[in-house]
């Protein structure tokens, strides 16, 4: 069951190249575009040999850059190494969780993550959440951060852009019946004594639902929980 989500306007998806795996192959942006799947601005690159295709847009590439995916590529934004290539302290995104998988993590609008330090077969990386995470050495990233900053600052403006972009509207457990939502019920406006659940009575704040435990030695520090006012005037 998918709730608050349908209708919206038809999209074409652009298959987007996160396995930066053509090597050796230098390639000419020709072109920055609006993709309607995701937040970020997507570059089209021309390589020698004649095909194209689209790679995330990082911050500073511009029609007529030239990029390459290579172990022995220069420290230039939009260009693909492994991290066992790439400085201490360099920004990067698109990074293989396994290599030769193609690109996971920090593909999102204005994402960056650095690049801490590198000690045997992995690397230490400082995530957009906060988390600092063993990486293998042999993945690869991308030079740069992700472009279209701005992004965050967007405000919809009316309900019917949100309706265009797929989200229905949302109504609040409190205001329904007690048989619809755990939060449902009452006499007048209650919202007292409540936990936050979902319609399926799971906890929603706090309760920890990640499974995959295989992945867990690998991270070094959680990402950062918000700090309150108290705490932080302590």
């Amino acid at each position: 069951m998918v709730r608050h989500q349908g209708g919206g306007h038809k999209r074409r998806y652009r298959l987007i190249d996160f396995n930066r795996d053509k090597l050796e192959v230098p390639g000419k942006v020709t072109a920055i575009e609006y993709d309607p799947n995701r937040n970020a601005r997507i570059a089209l690159v021309q390589y020698t040999d004649g095909e194209k295709r689209y790679i995330l847009q990082p911050v500073g590439l511009e029609v007529g850059h030239i990029v390459v995916s290579s172990s022995s590529a220069e420290i230039k934004t939009g260009n693909c190494l492994p991290l066992s290539e790439i400085p201490e302290g360099t920004l990067v995104h698109n990074i293989e969780l396994l290599p030769g998988r193609g690109g996971k993590l920090v593909r999102a609008a204005g994402g960056t993550a650095k690049l801490m330090a590198k000690e045997g077969a992995y690397a230490t990386l400082k995530m957009p959440s906060g988390e600092v995470r063993l990486i293998p050495i042999s993945c690869k990233a991308t030079i740069g951060q992700v472009g279209n900053l701005d992004h965050e600052n967007i405000t919809l403006g009316n309900a019917g852009r949100s309706r265009h972009m797929g989200v229905r509207p949302t109504v609040r457990g409190t205001a329904m019946n007690s048989v619809d939502h755990p939060h449902g019920g009452g006499r007048g406006k209650s919202k007292g004594g409540n936990h936050p659940r979902s319609p399926w009575n799971q906890p929603t704040k706090g309760y920890k639902t990640r499974s995959k435990k295989v992945w867990d030695w690998l991270i070094i520090q959680r990402r950062q929980k918000a700090v309150s006012g108290s705490e932080a005037a302590v």
